[in-house]
């Protein structure tokens, strides 16, 4: 073998070995990522973005993403305090604040939130009633992102929101509601009917104290009446005649036999 065929495979093997080497020493962090650097065991410091530099052998880096993680739950049936029994599920959106301890002081941190977040999800909204769940969504979501908060905090996680999704009912239930609701749209409907027969009722009160005062006023509503009825066009008319209006024609006809 000649000195050129020895030393080719040599300088491919150094090259190789060089470029293995300066990857492990070289290491480039995005802007939304940071490196946890452990120097023999020994937790450093985060670093980057940028280059980070590392002593081969000695260094190892970890990569945390700082980016907002969006965390599903899947639905899961629970029991509101009113024993009515629900199918829910939420989503959850949170991020890495510290990478230290996200790396240092939890094994998975996206499976530990996860699971919080599925534990809490039934404890918080088993301590309130069916109505509370549909109409103040808003306040359980704040008090679920609240909990889950307190309890990730200590690995370096913050989460930034909670939404409950869906709250599925079972389908005798969805029938009770529907019919408590239409009852309670009757009950308003008669209630309505009834104010405003009472309404008509004052105001008749009221029209019949005053033509009572004013007599004049029950003979123009009576000539209004005519007017109203003639408008139909009857062929044939018969209405009363108020006593009041004849009675000075009789007065006339009895003085005439008289006399």
């Amino acid at each position: 073998m000649t000195i050129l065929g020895f030393v080719g495979p040599v300088i491919i093997i150094l090259v190789i070995a060089f470029f293995s080497l300066l990857s492990s020493v070289v290491k480039i962090a995005r802007e939304y990522e940071r490196g946890v650097i452990f120097r023999l065991g020994r937790l450093l410091q985060a670093k980057g973005p940028g280059v980070i530099l590392l002593i081969p052998i000695v260094d190892r880096m970890i990569k945390i993403d700082l980016r907002v993680v969006t965390l599903d739950v899947p639905r899961q049936e629970m029991m509101t305090r009113d024993n009515v029994p629900v199918t829910v599920d939420a989503v959850v959106y949170f991020r890495v604040v510290n990478p230290e301890d996200a790396v240092a002081k939890v094994e998975n941190f996206s499976k530990a939130t996860y699971l919080v977040a599925q534990t809490t999800l039934r404890s918080v909204l088993g301590q309130h009633e069916l109505d509370e769940l549909l109409s103040q969504r808003d306040r359980i979501n704040l008090q679920l992102q609240q909990v889950i908060d307190v309890q990730t905090e200590p690995w370096g996680i913050k989460v930034a929101l909670v939404e409950v999704r869906d709250v599925i009912l079972p389908d005798t239930m969805k029938r009770a509601m529907a019919k408590q609701a239409e009852t309670e749209r009757e009950r308003r409907a008669k209630v309505i009917n009834a104010e405003g027969e009472f309404q008509a009722a004052e105001r008749l009160v009221q029209a019949a104290e005053k033509i009572s005062t004013q007599p004049v006023a029950l003979q123009l509503r009576f000539l209004q009446a005519l007017t109203e009825v003639a408008a139909e066009h009857n062929s044939t008319i018969i209405f009363p005649v108020p006593i009041d209006l004849i009675t000075p024609f009789l007065k006339k006809a009895q003085d005439d036999r008289r006399t």
